[in-house]
């Protein structure tokens, strides 16, 4: 999947008059991801790199983070995180935009960085690492 970055600035700019609606795909099955906040972060790198012979990171990466109610979600994620596992499992998020009066379909591609579970909720915090219109 190819990195449009313009498409993930029009999404931080519109999300708060259009609150996009999120998709999160674990496999095939979908999950509504909401309370999400996409940005840019500073890394605390000087130039890019490969952390650890894992992964690539720059020196500025976008981040999404919000909530699943759906604690069904949590046995799914096992996989996704590295730590228990040597590599990151790409998340599907699927969202839409309106432009111009036209539907816009986007994809983002997320690793799992962070989980914050509760006693009704799920809190995750994702990498970006792909992002571009659906064809």
């Amino acid at each position: 999947m190819e990195f449009n970055e313009n498409i993930l600035h029009e999404i931080i700019r519109n999300q708060e008059s259009q609150k996009p609606i999120f998709v999160l795909y674990v496999g095939e099955k979908p999950f509504t991801f909401e309370d999400v906040n996409l940005f840019k972060s500073a890394t605390p790198l000087t130039k890019p790199n490969t952390r650890g012979g894992v992964y690539f990171s720059n020196t500025n990466i976008f981040k999404i983070k919000g909530v699943i109610n759906d604690l069904s979600i949590i046995p799914l994620l096992s996989k996704s995180m590295l730590g228990p596992n040597p590599q990151f499992q790409d998340l599907q998020i699927k969202t839409t935009l309106l432009k111009n009066a036209k539907s816009k379909e986007i994809t983002i591609i997320a690793n799992l960085t962070n989980s914050f579970q509760t006693s009704n909720h799920l809190e995750l915090s994702m990498t970006i690492v792909g992002a571009d219109t659906c064809q």
